[in-house]
């Protein structure tokens, strides 16, 4: 099955090791739920994934080796994109296909939550709906 894993219940309970950045995942979420009324959330094991026609975006725990730049605490918003995106607040981009950029950026802080990263949310999104 790969890194897709088994179902877990609940969204909460994936963050049950990381209780510190449940509420940091809430606010997350809940703007996705606002810009993207029609999505479909599915929680498993290793991600929580957000599909809307077809998978824009997960949430998971991917470790990186320590970096300056890089949170104490944090999970990994992973981006399916149409083309490569250069920020500092990138930790890896991988073309696993020509013309799909995954992208991976650590989120620690609420303002990790910013006008960039609904921008890249977006794009992600909106190559998803036009697959």
């Amino acid at each position: 099955m790969g890194d897709m894993g088994q179902p877990v219940n609940h969204e909460e309970q994936f963050f049950r090791n990381k209780p510190g950045l449940w509420p940091l995942y809430e606010e997350l979420l809940e703007q996705i739920r606002r810009l993207y009324p029609l999505t479909i959330v599915q929680v498993k094991n290793t991600q929580i994934s957000f599909i809307d026609k077809h998978l824009y975006a997960c949430v998971s725990f991917l470790r990186f080796k320590r970096a300056p730049n890089l949170p104490k605490d944090y999970f990994v918003l992973t981006l399916g994109m149409p083309s490569p995106v250069t920020s500092q607040r990138l930790m890896m981009v991988v073309e696993p296909y020509p013309g799909r950029f995954t992208t991976h950026i650590p989120i620690g802080s609420m303002g990790d939550l910013d006008l960039e990263l609904f921008g890249w949310l977006d794009e992600a999104h909106q190559f998803a709906l036009d697959k």
